[in-house]
């Protein structure tokens, strides 16, 4: 039988570089992904031009990207953000503790372009 039901905590992975992405699951479907971005830390803007992403916030504190340029949008624990396909997203923790969610990208075939234009 295949796991179903997994404990987000055991997957989050610190680290004083880059972010670390951890895969908890992967299916032809979707993977979920477990994020920790410390203090200071981005995750770089990009956008998936195959799928979406799907970002539960699980804690901490980030300006969200949601666009090339432009405006961020504050994000908080509790809060769901969907990026849809081709749409623009990342994350700069701004806040004093880990800044922990989980990402769904669907398919798992979504692809991923980095976006180094954004001002």
């Amino acid at each position: 039988m295949n796991e179903r039901i997994f404990k987000g905590s055991d997957y989050f992975q610190s680290n004083a570089g880059e972010p670390i992405r951890s895969v908890v699951t992967e299916s032809k479907d979707a993977a979920v992904i477990a994020w920790c971005v410390q203090p200071g830390q981005t995750l770089s803007a990009h956008l998936h031009p195959k799928g979406q992403d799907t970002w539960i916030i699980q804690s901490g504190i980030g300006e969200y990207r949601s666009a090339r340029s432009g405006p961020t949008k504050t994000i908080t624990a509790g809060d769901i953000v969907v990026a849809h396909l081709g749409e623009v997203h990342g994350v700069v923790n701004t806040g004093s503790e880990p800044f922990l969610f989980i990402s769904v990208v669907s398919p798992v075939e979504s692809g991923y372009e980095l976006i180094t234009e954004v001002i």
